[in-house]
């Protein structure tokens, strides 16, 4: 599948001022005719920081690197960029590479940055040594306040013209563990009056005594992320850096750092635009925030946009790929309406999920006219769409269940569902007429009563009459019970990341849990991940903690698909 991919021919904005996708493959083709890289040895990288769980913006990036590799036969490599102790674990690494392979990608090399922390720190000294880098013993908010504005030039630091021996010695004590954090930063020196705020003597080492997850207490200083990335880029001969737009302002840094460290390789950094979708926030720190503050179940909770939520929520990594593949890559940020991503998995899923019938509100039906102890079955396709996928075994017998929206006992003009003296169509079975509802003590409608045709089996009668309304149901003898899962959008506004409390937007019907719902009995062998049409209803995913004894499914999408109406619109439009 991956193999044939692209990602040449989407915009990022979906059809307004549509900006072509393959820039980044013609700065490639450019680079190969000038000389500066062969076209048989291009080198990718994805560099995720293992402090939280891939979520759909990283999918983005990862086949962005991954297929430019693939296009030019060239390599791919995964790297963990784990530089900041505090915030990593083994469980988020163990996490990325699930979610990888999930995807369908393997990499030709696995590589940490904190495989060269040995080097990294020989190429700190050999900008001190240089001139290049210097101890600074400013608290972090004197440094801030010594940068300066976007306006106004920042001021030097009294400890930047140290000398060479005293910041060499100094260094070393550092990294002995000498200091506490916070007393001392190694920063390079650049240019304080810079336009560029970035080239203004970054902090490029700190103190930091965390253990590493892979080092242990090996260290107790840590590289800045600025000064680590093109180190490990050029390490590995990465020949093109492919990263987010948000890093553009740090490539006269990433430059600076290559150049001067004195490593064989220079790689190239391009920027893309990162992926921004509505009803959804792609900042770990937020993301991180609902984990920890309750407002979701777990990083795979189906309604996180990290990719083990949505492989639970039943997105499939196709459906991945072709949203990705749609959105395409370009130089500008935009948004992309949630409603592609729906699109996508719909139109997978509309291909390849079998179709069963589920009752999630149960209203009990019996067909007074009907043998009791008769039992029919019925041949059903298992995929319309898919007729090699043969067919299934649907039981039909006196008692079944319907929908309750499926019955008003006053209805509205134009309702063609069932109520009393109406008739409707079972689908694949009968045409049901109801003569009567029984109720409660409290009013509450607790099952009906109605007649069938026997003459109408199939959806057809003789005298060639037709009905308006077609129900799916379930037989009551044969039903098996579950717990269905519908999930809606986790934020109220279509901004999220524009909020910061988003403790304020979180959307309280984002999750409704319904009890007693009836399945049919094709899918009593059903295993987590397993995917579904209820019919009339949606599509749906056995969740992971789904078990033979309690059965759970989580709406993946409903069978409405805004996106192509919304298509349709545009295209009406310019017709």
């Amino acid at each position: 599948m991956s193999e044939e991919k692209t990602l040449n021919g989407g915009t990022e904005n979906n059809g307004n001022n549509a900006v072509p996708s393959n820039f980044i493959y013609d700065l490639i083709d450019e680079d190969i005719r000038n000389g500066r890289v062969s076209r048989d040895a291009i080198i990718t990288r994805f560099p995720p920081e293992p402090n939280g769980y891939l979520h759909i913006g990283h999918a983005k990036a990862l086949l962005i690197d991954y297929l430019a590799a693939k296009r030019y036969n060239g390599r791919f490599n995964l790297r963990y960029d784990d530089t900041n102790p505090m915030k990593e674990s083994v469980e988020y690494a163990e996490s990325i590479q699930r979610d990888i392979r999930w995807l369908g990608i393997e990499w030709d090399g696995l590589y940490y940055a904190s495989d060269y922390f040995d080097v990294m720190y020989e190429c700190a000294v050999r900008l001190i040594k240089k001139g290049l880098a210097y101890v600074c013993d400013l608290s972090p908010e004197e440094i801030r306040e010594y940068r300066g504005t976007l306006t106004e030039p920042g001021k030097e630091s009294p400890y930047r013209n140290r000398s060479v021996e005293e910041n060499l010695d100094l260094f070393e004590r550092m990294k002995a563990g000498e200091f506490p954090e916070g007393s001392r930063v190694l920063r390079a020196k650049i240019d304080m009056a810079s336009p560029n705020m970035n080239m203004r003597d970054p902090v490029i080492y700190r103190i930091l005594k965390v253990d590493h997850w892979r080092t242990g207490k090996k260290w107790c200083i840590y590289p800045m992320y600025d000064f680590a990335h093109p180190i490990e880029d050029a390490i590995e001969n990465i020949t093109h850096s492919l990263c987010s737009l948000e890093y553009e302002d740090h490539r006269p840094l990433y430059d600076w750092v290559v150049n001067n460290v004195d490593l064989d390789s220079k790689p190239r950094q391009i920027e893309f635009a990162r992926l921004n979708l509505t009803y959804t926030v792609m900042s770990k720190r937020k993301l991180l925030q609902l984990v920890n503050e309750g407002y979701v179940a777990g990083w795979d909770d189906p309604r996180m946009p990290t990719l083990s939520g949505l492989r639970r929520r039943g997105y499939t990594p196709a459906s991945i790929w072709d949203f990705c593949e749609r959105i395409g890559v370009a130089k500008t940020n935009s948004t992309v309406d949630y409603a592609l991503l729906e699109h996508c998995v719909r139109e997978d899923l509309n291909a390849n999920a079998p179709r069963v019938m589920a009752v999630l509100r149960p209203l009990k039906v019996i067909i007074d006219n009907y043998p009791e102890d008769q039992v029919e079955w019925f041949d059903v396709e298992i995929n319309p769409e898919k007729p090699e996928m043969g067919t299934r075994k649907v039981p039909f017998c006196r008692e079944l269940y319907i929908e309750q929206d499926d019955f008003m006992e006053n209805p509205p003009k134009k309702y063609f569902r069932l109520y009393p003296g109406n008739e409707v169509r079972l689908k694949n079975a009968y045409y049901i007429k109801c003569s009567h509802a029984v109720k409660d003590a409290e009013g509450n409608i607790t099952e009906l009563h109605c007649t069938y045709d026997p003459e109408s089996r199939g959806g057809s009668t003789p005298d060639g009459r037709r009905v308006k309304g077609t129900l799916h149901w379930v037989s009551a003898r044969h039903a098996i019970d579950a717990e269905v899962r519908l999930y809606d959008h986790l934020f109220t506004v279509p901004d999220p990341g524009d909020v910061e409390d988003i403790s304020t937007i979180i959307n309280p019907n984002s999750l409704t849990v319904l009890k007693n719902c009836k399945v049919e009995p094709t899918v009593a062998d059903t295993e987590p991940g397993d995917h579904f049409q209820f019919l009339r209803l949606g599509y749906f995913c056995t969740d992971t903690g789904s078990r033979p004894e309690n059965l759970v499914f989580n709406r993946t999408v409903g069978l409405k698909d805004s996106w192509s109406k919304e298509m349709n619109k545009m295209e009406k439009g310019t017709e």
